[in-house]
Formats: structure tokens, sequence, C-alpha cells
């Protein structure tokens, strides 16, 4: 079989980028090593971990607000089954809907691990053992990325787990023990905290979520602890033991002075890496740096002239949005178009609640680089559509270069601010000022108004509503 295309790995940076090759015209094969297409997104990523967070909220609400939105109900009760069975459907919903693109766009699907024979061939071994060839112009490696693990962890997937084995649960923990502070485990525990664990978390850096405006971060902070976080930030986990139904973690602070804690499961959050085992890079001279990345030029082109590589296994955020970028950008270089991706306005999103969000530079890089900068705040408290839905936690933050007034970052903790980055990031596609906004016109009551509010602050310091 001869393609133009053939993209290994069907998360959303390798399907998407399949679909846009097939739109633009070229024989576009996809080969996934699972039985199901999309990729650790909408497997055990993105998508389950959303719908559990939902599910929830949902539950924490009826426990600890509806009351006061003058319904009453019995005490509610948490059917963890029935949780992990509505994320399963929502799971297999989505990625039959992939497989529906697959078949729309003409897009061979190949199941089973794909290897580099040479550069234009790629063996395929299916489940059975069984291995076949083809023969491709162009190859896009799009095989995303792994929980990353600590050289002393054993992971028993049973007491001692990632993220992947946290949305199968069978019981809500009693107290799980989550090693790293980043997104997935901030929201994973916040899952979890809703339903009634208790959660401590020991991460080795000074705060939660490190690579987000530091704002944020303390925001955030905050609110965690209002759900029962027990945060012991500076803390480097130094062993992990799991005896029966008890796990023990050992750490440390700055002072060396040592710590445990037990719990009946511990969560290891520590970041991702990406996953190139079995590609068989070496048959065609690629090497991975030291991170495990595959390296690429600005137009995302290996050292092998006609192979590619997006996603979480080349450099910057491991981000689906991003992979989905990467995948269409390749695709139209392809065709002979000329894409552009502005790495700086990729948004990142923590999906606990509040949520967080942040497009452009955080208030730290500002400061490192030396840039003169105003700041602009404004409190979802002073928000009449967050006391009507009793979502006061939360600010926007806008940072505006001193001199042009240009958007330069806008950082949100709120109710529903993963949907309102977008018009941070297309404000800052076009180069907007703090004024530009101000002077827009924001529907009266919603959240977004803080975006218009907190732009009048880093204008003129001129907010209305506060």
């Amino acid at each position: 079989m001869q393609y133009d295309v053939t993209v290994i790995g069907s998360g959303p940076g390798g399907y998407v980028c399949a679909i846009r090759c097939a739109q633009l015209g070229f024989k576009t094969a996809i080969i996934e090593k699972y039985d199901t297409l999309g990729g650790t997104c909408l497997n055990v990523g993105c998508i389950p971990s959303k719908a559990l967070l939902d599910s929830s909220e949902h539950f924490h609400n009826a426990e600890q607000t509806f009351k006061e939105h003058g319904i009453t109900i019995n005490q509610p009760k948490v059917n963890l089954k029935q949780m992990i069975q509505r994320k399963r459907d929502v799971v297999k919903v989505t990625c039959d809907g992939v497989e529906f693109l697959m078949k729309k766009n003409k897009i061979d699907v190949h199941h089973g691990v794909g290897s580099f024979v040479d550069k234009n061939t790629i063996k395929i071994i299916a489940k059975d053992g069984k291995a076949t060839e083809i023969k491709t112009d162009k190859v896009v490696i799009a095989t995303g990325s792994k929980p990353a693990n600590l050289p002393f962890i054993k992971l028993d997937k049973k007491r001692i787990i990632t993220s992947t084995e946290a949305l199968e649960l069978k019981e809500v923990p009693k107290h799980m023990v989550i090693i790293g502070g980043g997104i997935i485990g901030m929201e994973l525990g916040s899952v979890y905290a809703r339903l009634g664990a208790k959660i401590t978390v020991l991460e080795f850096l000074d705060r939660l979520i490190p690579g987000m405006d530091g704002t944020m971060s303390k925001e955030l902070q905050r609110s965690l602890k209002k759900l029962g976080f027990d945060i012991k930030v500076n803390h480097k986990v130094t062993a992990v033991s799991v005896k029966g139904k008890e796990v023990m973690v050992t750490a440390e602070n700055k002072k060396g002075e040592s710590i445990e804690v037990k719990g009946d499961y511990c969560l290891v959050s520590i970041g991702r890496r990406p996953y190139t085992e079995g590609l068989g890079l070496e048959n065609v001279g690629i090497t991975p740096d030291n991170a495990g990345r595959v390296e690429v030029d600005d137009h995302l082109r290996t050292n092998v002239d006609n192979i590619y590589a997006i996603g979480d296994v080349v450099k910057g955020a491991m981000l689906a949005h991003k992979a989905e970028e990467e995948g269409i950008l390749v695709a139209e270089q392809l065709a002979g178009q000329k894409p552009h991706i502005n790495y700086n306005l990729i948004p990142g999103v923590v999906y606990t609640w509040p949520e967080v969000a942040g497009v452009g530079y955080t208030e730290e890089q500002l400061k490192e680089n030396g840039k003169a900068y105003k700041t602009g705040t404004f409190p979802f408290r002073a928000l009449a559509r967050a006391r009507a839905s009793m979502d006061l936690d939360g600010i926007v933050k806008v940072l505006a270069d001193k001199e042009t007034d240009e958007i330069l970052g806008v950082h949100i903790i709120g109710a529903r601010a993963a949907d309102m980055i977008a018009s941070g990031v297309t404000a800052m596609e076009y180069r907007a000022s703090a004024e530009d906004v101000a002077r827009m016109s924001h529907a009266h009551p919603t959240y977004m108004e803080g975006f218009k509010e907190a732009c009048l602050a880093a204008t003129e310091d001129r907010p209305i509503h506060i």
C-alpha cells in the first residue's frame, strides 16, 4: 500500500493532522497501537478527567450549595460505579466520533505498533502478531507521551497509581497523597476531594501549577484549601512504599526535616514524558534528546527530510490543542501553504473549580525579561453574574505594555475561565491594547465583564464596578 502521508499516533495531534492532510488531497493513513482512536487525551486524559470533574462538581453542589439556592433534597450519595460508567460512555462517544471522521475523510486506519524500516517504509505489527508493511512519501510522528515517574517509586497501579488508574478507581479514597502540584494532580485531587477524600499534596517547588502566573497559583491554593486540601510546597519526596492497603510517603522540606504521610492511595503526578518506544527511530537516524523528545526545526521537520514530529513528543507544552495546531501546520506546509503558530499565544487551562486559564506572558516572565508593564485586576466577587451563580472566588488579571498598552498576558481564575481565555487569545492575536478591549461592549451580566474591567484597570486604573 502506498500513501502520500502516514501519521503514527491517533491523538489530537495525529488525527487532526490526518484529517487536514486528507482535506488537502493527500492519500493518508493513520497508525494506532490501541484498539480505539483518540490517544491519551480522549481515552485516559482530557476527556475522561473532565467528565469526572463535572460529575464530582454536581455532587459537591448538591451537598454544599443546593440548600442556599432553595433546593431541598435528601442527603446525596456517591455512586462511583455509575460516575465511572458515565465517564466511559463519554469517552466511547468521543472516540467513535474520531473513527467516523476517519471514514468520512477516507483515511486508512491501521491498528498495531508502527515502526520505521526505512524512511519510506513502516512496519505495522498487529495485536495477533501479524506484520504488514506500507510505503509512504511523508511520515508524521505523533506518538504522544506517558506519565512520568521517579526512579525510586514502583508503580503497582493499585495503590501507587498514575492518572490513568485514577480514572478507574472502584472506591473513593479515604486519603489520597498526590506527588506533584501540577495541573493533572490538582484536577484529579479535586474530583476525589469533592467526593469526600482527604487530599495531601507534596510539591517540590514553592507553589502549585508552577508554569502559570504566580497570582493564579496563590488564588488556586486558597481555593483548594477551602475544599480541604493539605498542601505542602517545598517538599521533596524521598520514598514511597506500600503495605497492604496503606501507602507511606516520605518527604523532606528545604531544611532537611523529614515527614511521613500515610494514605490508602498515592497518585504520582509529576508530569509526562515523550513516548517513542518501539518506533525504530534508530533505523532512520533520528536520536531523541536528553528529555526523550524528537528534535525538530521551526517547520517541525526532523533531521530526516520527509519525517515530521508534532505534539507531546516534541518541545513545548504538552497540550492537546498545541498538538492540533502543529498537525495542521505540518499538513498545510506539505501542501505548499505558509501557516504559522505563535507558541506564546497557546493558552493553558486547569479544570479545577474555579478554573484557571492563562495566555501570553506571566508577570514573572515579564520581570525576568526586564519588560516595563502595567497590571489591571478585577475580582469575580464584584461581578453580578458571579454573585448570581455563587461563584465568587476568582480574579481576572491583565498585563499590558507600559508604553504601548498592548496586552502581553491574560490570566484568569474563576468560573468558566477555560472558555473566557479565548477572548484573551483573540485580543492578543490581533495585538489589541487594553484600551481596545475596555472600549468593547460586553454583555451584562456575564463573567466576561471581568475581562473588560481588568482592561479598564490596566488602562488608567479606572474600573467601573469596584
